[in-house]
């Protein structure tokens, strides 16, 4: 069945004999519906090709068995059942069944000793606290197979957890969590929400490490903090199966700051050399602190070094997955092939979003830069234009939003703009007693006031429902989720939200 208001898609793999029209047959769905989805210039199709289905059943054809389903899904026969509530194997021609979109299993006591295999006997790869969430992608003989935060498989007893199917009665997003240290005594660091939250956040990005404007081709600490403070943030999330990555910045934050910035990546990406070591220097931080990946936040970039930011992506991944890591790039937002924004024109989108394993995609800040005027960080439809356009792009399973959790409050008198937290925001509302209305264009909530010189402000912020509404429009667009620019700053109600209003994928 068709359903216009859930997009997140099943992947298909045409298979040899495969047409559009006998691959919509199975889904209940029109060829035109794949084709367009896909946007396929012809119903031409190879095996082999990738393409995606919105589709949310699965109509039983000749000769299938659960297995084969099973496989076409990508999903498992235990699955299946629990989610249909199916007594036995038999199936019938013509049989609607529901997909399942997403398997997991719950710890539910702590310790569980995830091992290699479907026995004790098999080595020990990682003991998991209690409520850690996995990926459900197999059983055996009262084990679940499990996908893990490094993205090995692991087995675990059936007994020692509880097992969830799900459907499309909620949106299935992961959730990157950015993490600082603390930026003032408005702007704590991360370390309380993230402890508090770990198991609403499959993957986190330490903003600890950034180019060293003294060398191109180095790494240094993004701040004041000990080797062992970062190897417990790692062992923290490693326990609870969240995916740990090095979040690695060229920002400077300083007068010529993005001019210089601009000089650092110029320099770093200049030669096979420049690039190769500093792709080496990434190895070394990986190891010593035991990461899973990184995350790369390249943000200020000449428009000459397009290709070789574009070439170093591409060694950059070719080199890491070799090593069995995770290569994951935050992009600022484009909206089209043709020049925009000088601040995201270098960025190639087709060749770097291809070299990666995930794409985070900034959306912020549509309002908030010098001269902008007042309006949200991120509204509906900037997210929608911005997403719609980076999915033509890439592997849209790839794609990240990343939307901000904190907002702005903007001076009209002067033309100049603050900062604020979601707490910042509600207490200025309460200090000038006014009324926090939720602009339902741009789904944000916002408000305006007059402070004692007499000036004129509104304030425009994210809250927990502004942030469910991005969630609600990735799902429909079918990408991966969300990342959170940044723990610490956020509305707490964001969390009971997540914990009963969304399906948060661990390793999906």
């Amino acid at each position: 069945m068709f359903r216009k208001d859930n997009m997140l898609p099943v992947i298909y793999y045409v298979k040899p004999g495969d047409s559009l029209y006998s691959i919509a047959i199975k889904f209940n769905i029109t060829p035109s519906g794949v084709r367009d989805y896909n946007k396929l210039k012809s119903n031409t199709i190879y095996a082999g090709q990738k393409i995606y289905i919105p589709a949310t059943f699965y109509v039983v054809q000749p000769k299938n068995s659960l297995y084969d389903i099973a496989k076409t899904l990508n999903t498992t026969v235990e699955s299946i059942n629990k989610l249909n509530g199916l007594k036995s194997t038999n199936l019938y021609i013509g049989q609607s069944l529901k997909i399942p979109f997403y398997s997991e299993v719950v710890a539910k006591v702590d310790n569980i000793s995830v091992r290699s295999g479907p026995d004790y006997s098999y080595r020990e790869l990682q003991k998991m606290a209690i409520n850690s969430k996995m990926q459900m992608v197999g059983s055996r003989d009262g084990w679940y197979k499990v996908k893990l935060y490094n993205d090995e498989f692991g087995w675990i007893p059936k007994a020692q957890a509880n097992f969830n199917v799900y459907w499309v009665e909620k949106p299935i997003s992961t959730i990157l969590g950015y993490y600082t240290r603390e930026e003032g005594p408005a702007l704590p660091s991360s370390y309380q929400s993230f402890v508090d939250n770990k198991n609403s956040i499959p993957e986190l990005g330490l903003f600890l490490f950034r180019i060293d404007p003294k060398d191109a081709t180095n790494i240094e600490k993004f701040g004041d903090f000990t080797d062992e403070y970062v190897k417990n943030i790692v062992l923290i999330g490693h326990r609870s199966n969240v995916k740990v990555l090095a979040t690695v910045h060229n920002l400077l934050y300083r007068d010529g700051g993005t001019t210089l910035a601009k000089e650092l990546v110029s320099t770093m990406v200049s030669t096979p050399e420049t690039r190769g070591a500093f792709i080496n220097n990434i190895l070394l931080l990986l190891r010593k602190y035991n990461f899973d990946g990184v995350n790369m936040d390249i943000e200020d970039v000449y428009l000459k070094d397009s290709d070789k930011l574009s070439l170093f992506y591409e060694e950059l991944s070719r080199k890491l997955k070799v090593e069995g890591y995770y290569v994951s790039a935050a992009l600022p937002a484009r909206v089209s092939d043709e020049p925009f924004n000088p601040f995201s024109d270098p960025f190639n989108y087709g060749r770097i979003g291809n070299a990666l394993d995930e794409a985070v995609i900034m959306l912020y800040n549509e309002h908030g830069w010098p001269g902008s005027g007042p309006g949200p960080v991120v509204s509906i439809g900037w997210m929608e234009r911005v997403i719609g356009y980076t999915i033509t792009k890439m592997p849209r399973e790839n794609v990240v939003a990343a939307v901000s959790v904190f907002g702005f409050d903007f001076n009209l008198t002067t033309g100049r703009n603050t900062y604020v937290t979601y707490d910042m925001a509600v207490n200025l509302a309460k200090k000038y007693n006014r009324e926090i209305i939720f602009d339902e264009k741009t789904q944000t909530p916002t408000f305006a006031y007059t402070d004692e010189k007499g000036e004129n402000h509104e304030v425009w912020f994210e809250d927990t429902r502004s942030i469910k509404a991005k969630i609600d429009k990735a799902y429909q667009m079918g990408i991966k989720g969300i990342a959170l620019w940044r723990l610490g700053m956020e509305d707490q109600g964001i969390w009971d939200m997540l914990k009963n209003q969304v399906v948060v994928a661990f390793g999906k």
